[in-house]
Order: structure tokens, then C-alpha cells, then sequence
């Protein structure tokens, strides 16, 4: 069952022993709410980065320089303590994508508002249907489905496709899995999907496992207008989503974190989902 958490006015609802508990606005109730939180299953939806992981072809590889170390000898300009200098694309590892990623004059990432970071979670579950055909689009019957089971996607939801493609993390051949005409094979979104979740949900944001919104047999041919479609709505999306497999399909929320870069293209992002026990 999908229970909404709302963090305002007097009634606070959350996942208690699997049923709806209040807390009212006598009791110290943030305090409360972080009690129950913290007490549901955690799950992080990120990948760890460090260079060599899987990107996008064009980008250049993480650099990473320790410029201070505990000890004499290894750090570049000192010791006494840890400190590294990260060289990287801000399209890094599990990352967010602001609309201005794609479109001039659109959001960037410190325009991101708080409340679009902390939201309900839809996961759709494809992955049977990945590995059956690993050039498989989410389809708007599948969505129907989903919602046939579980009630219509709420209006600021952010919706992830579950392929199962991050189970091949960190191995970039596996993950790009090309033919060997080059082409690559990887599952990705449609356009009917997106424009009902987008325009007729009203979703806030949505995320995939993959590099890329678009299937591998259109982003070979550099056609990247799914992303081009979510971002020029003026929405955010999360590329490289890990662990979806551990958080159910319902009943879940998602607080979706990253640095706030001034003017910045994107960042690698923290995800977690937080579900019912």
C-alpha cells in the first residue's frame, strides 16, 4: 500500500509497522519524523565514482591528485592531514542532469528547489523484459499496468525505470553492449511514456539505470531527443541509478541530493530511498 509522508501541518504520516501512524502537532514532531525515518529500510539508489567508470564516450576520465597526506612523502603539497583535488565532468557516476544540460536559458543546478529533492517514489519494473531484449523501451501499456496495481502515479513523483542494467556497473563494455557493427543495445524510455508521466502525471522528475534517457540503438545514432524532450520541460532527471531492485515498486520516497554548483551542468548525486520495512 502507497502512503503518503507529508512533513507540514498537524498530521504527519509515515510507515510504522507496516500501518499509517499520526503524530500530531503536540508532539516534538521533527524530531519524530527523523525517529521514524531513519528506522525504515535505507536503501542507496548511487553508485560510488572513481575513475574508470563507465561515462559517456567524449568525456574525459576522472583525475584524482592527493594534495595532502597524513604523513611526509605522498601528499603533493603537504601533510598533517587527507585532502584530494577531483578533476571530473560534472555528468559523473550516478549524476543529476538540470535542464540546462540540454537547453540554454533553463534551470541549472543550484536553481533546483528543495522540494523537488524529496519526493514519491514510482519504480517500474522492466528488467525481466531487459534481458529478454536488451533494446526494450518503457511502454505506456507498462505504465497503465503499474498503475492498474497500485493507483494512479501522483502528481510530483519521480518515477525510475528498473532494468537491472546497473548489475553490470562498472564494466563499460557491458554496459554500452555493442554489436559488432557498433551499435549499441541498452533499454531506454519512449516519448508516449514520458509525455503522459510529464505532462499528464505531472511527475517532478524521473531517473533510469542506464547512461543515457534514449535506447542504445538511438543514442549510436546520437539521437538524444527523449533527454532533449524531459530536460526542455524545464525537469531534472538522474542518470545511473544502482539498487533499484531493493526498493519495492510502491510505497517508497526518494530524497535525491547533489552540490550546488553556481551556474553548474550537472553533478555527481547521492540518492536514497527510503521504504517500509
Amino acid at each position: 500500500m502507497r502512503l503518503p509522508v507529508v512533513i507540514a501541518g498537524v498530521v504527519i504520516m509515515a510507515f510504522v509497522t507496516g500501518q499509517l501512524a499520526s503524530v500530531n502537532a503536540d508532539d516534538p514532531s521533527l524530531a519524530r519524523i527523523q525517529q521514524i525515518l531513519v528506522s525504515k529500510k535505507l536503501v542507496d539508489l548511487t553508485h560510488a565514482f572513481d575513475p574508470g567508470i563507465p561515462r559517456w564516450p567524449v568525456c574525459p576520465d576522472e583525475k584524482r591528485e592527493t594534495i595532502y597526506w597524513y604523513e611526509k612523502g605522498r601528499g603533493s603539497m603537504g601533510e598533517g592531514f587527507f585532502s584530494e583535488l577531483f578533476t571530473l565532468v560534472g555528468q559523473w557516476g550516478t549524476h543529476v542532469d538540470p535542464p540546462a544540460h540540454f537547453v540554454k536559458g533553463l534551470r541549472t543546478v543550484d536553481q533546483i528547489e528543495l522540494k523537488e529533492m524529496m519526493l514519491p517514489l514510482v519504480v517500474i519494473d522492466v528488467h525481466a523484459e531487459a534481458a529478454k531484449d536488451p533494446d526494450h523501451t518503457l511502454t505506456l501499456e507498462r505504465v497503465k499496468k503499474w498503475e492498474a496495481d497500485h493507483g494512479p502515479i501522483p502528481a510530483g513523483a519521480f518515477v525510475a525505470m528498473r532494468t537491472d542494467w546497473s548489475k553490470r556497473w562498472p564494466d563499460a563494455a557491458k554496459m554500452e553492449n555493442k554489436d559488432e557493427q557498433g551499435v549499441s543495445h541498452y533499454p531506454g524510455w519512449s516519448k508516449e511514456t514520458l509525455k503522459y508521466l510529464y505532462e499528464e502525471r505531472r511527475i517532478t522528475a524521473s531517473g533510469h539505470e542506464t547512461t543515457d534517457t534514449d535506447p542504445g540503438l538511438a543514442t549510436t545514432k546520437e539521437d538524444y531527443s527523449l533527454e532533449m524532450y524531459i530536460l526542455s520541460t524545464n525537469h531534472y532527471q538522474i542518470e545511473l541509478l544502482a539498487n533499484l531492485d531493493q526498493v519495492p515498486e510502491s510505497g517508497a520516497i526518494v530524497i535525491v541530493s547533489f552540490p550546488k554548483p553556481k551556474g553548474g551542468s550537472g553533478f555527481p548525486a547521492r540518492v536514497i530511498a527510503i521504504a517500509p520495512n
